[in-house]
């Protein structure tokens, strides 16, 4: 199996495995009566009224997914992707390597910044829904999620940047439309990142937060998703 199809099969579980991870935790959360008196029975701060928080914000990833029995599809799940992650990036960097006649074990800026979201990612699946009434393991958490957020898009508008430079090396082997949409959806991410931030940093504006936390989530995984058609099969 070549580089380029083991990319695209791993892109595609990138974007499967947290897209149903965090869906699942929000259904149960929502649904949490048809597991009542259950060993399965839902922990009451995982539970939440009717909402579809894409549109209303009426609860945040993080309070659907840190409580039990939540937690035990969010946490393997988010650290199954961040190792699939992991092993994209490489295999990416690669690939382009390969195609500009460069060793292969070059490393490329977007690698890095990739395999460092990826890693922060693990951590803070693991520290979600841990305890400590300290302010500076409050801000450490806020620092460890707002890295992966930054560190991922970083990775991301670098390699369709580079992507977009060679276009005619790897034009026979790529998806220009999917380019281009690749192009629309990094732009669109950094846009929405840096005109929120305001918002995101001061208190208040609950609901919009929600509502930009897990819109904002589906639109960084759905850049693996373009992935998987953006090459072409051999």
């Amino acid at each position: 199996m070549d580089l380029r199809t083991q990319v695209k099969k791993l892109s595609l579980w990138v974007f499967i495995i947290p897209f149903l991870a965090i869906n699942l935790c929000l259904f149960i959360s929502v649904n949490f009566h048809l597991l009542e008196n259950t060993f399965l029975a839902v922990d009451q701060i995982g539970r939440s009224k009717p909402t579809l928080p894409y549109i209303d914000g009426g609860v945040s990833i993080s309070r659907t997914a840190r409580t039990y029995p939540a937690f035990i599809i969010f946490k393997p799940s988010m650290i199954i992707a961040s190792i699939l992650l992991i092993i994209y990036w490489i295999k990416t960097n690669k690939i382009l390597n390969n195609y500009q006649n460069l060793p292969e074990t070059k490393n490329n800026l977007f690698k890095t910044f990739g395999i460092l979201s990826a890693i922060f990612l693990i951590v803070h699946s693991i520290f979600l829904g841990v305890k400590f009434e300290y302010d500076l393991y409050k801000l450490f958490r806020r620092f460890i999620l707002l890295s992966f957020i930054i560190f991922e898009v970083t990775a991301q508008s670098l390699l369709v940047f580079r992507f977009f430079k060679i276009k005619k090396i790897i034009m026979n082997d790529i998806n220009n439309y999917v380019l281009t949409l690749k192009i629309i959806l990094v732009t669109i991410l950094v846009i929405v990142a840096f005109t929120t931030l305001p918002i995101v940093v001061t208190s208040g504006n609950v609901q919009f937060k929600h509502a930009l936390e897990w819109n904002y989530f589906i639109g960084v995984i759905l850049f693996y998703l373009l992935t998987y058609l953006f090459w072409k099969k051999n």
